[in-house]
């Protein structure tokens, strides 16, 4: 790649301050990228390249604001994640509502905005999971992630003339933040064939054998 088309290569990156959207976006930053992280906690990222942007991307006009106010954007990646597991029968309803907002609706929002600014060569990439195929006590969780694999598809085939690509990677259980997060205490993670999690920024791309 030319020198100057490295220079323009620039990086909206959610969920940088933990987990995989950290390693990602470190990984990013190591070859070349410049990354804007979108975040709600403070972020855990410090370097000349990267350009810490607090908001919550649950709120409608703050996540608008922000992309908005953000240029020269060349790839989105909508890692930024929780999770809230329940049985049939005793779901907590409200939990459908936060997981959507933060997992569809924000990435509905900063897609919308981006991909008329992204130019041939441009990238969306979403992070789903291995719940979106079906796992008992995350059905509110797995619904959510689900619908990113029919987002992805629907605007690949939208960009795919302007050679712009749009991918989902969906690692299985990955040694995150998350998995200690008191809302999913009733929810243990499956550990992947490999026979321990996923590793962020070692094997992100991979499913552990997950699919077999």
């Amino acid at each position: 790649m030319r020198q100057r088309e490295k220079t323009f290569r620039h990086a909206v990156v959610t969920g940088t301050s933990s987990g995989i959207g950290q390693a990602i976006a470190q990984r990013l930053l190591d070859d070349g990228w410049r990354v804007t992280g979108f975040d709600l906690t403070p972020a855990s990222i410090h370097a000349a390249a990267f350009h810490a942007v607090s908001v919550d991307l649950t709120d409608a006009k703050a996540r608008l604001d922000a992309i908005d106010a953000t240029s020269d954007v060349t790839a989105l990646v909508h890692a930024a994640g929780i999770m809230r597991g329940g049985r049939l029968g005793s779901l907590d309803l409200s939990a459908s509502d936060l997981l959507w907002r933060v997992h569809v609706d924000a990435a509905i929002a900063l897609a919308d905005r981006v991909a008329p600014r992204l130019i041939e060569g441009g990238r969306i990439l979403l992070i789903g999971s291995r719940a979106a195929r079906g796992v008992a006590n995350r059905s509110q969780y797995g619904a959510t992630k689900a619908a990113l694999v029919g987002l992805a598809r629907s605007w690949a085939k939208e960009l795919a003339p302007r050679g712009i690509t749009v991918n989902v990677v969906a690692p299985a259980a990955t040694d995150t933040a998350m998995l200690a997060d008191p809302e999913r205490s009733t929810v243990a993670p499956a550990t992947p064939p490999i026979g321990r999690l996923i590793r962020p920024g070692q094997e992100i791309a991979i499913c552990g054998g997950a699919s077999l």
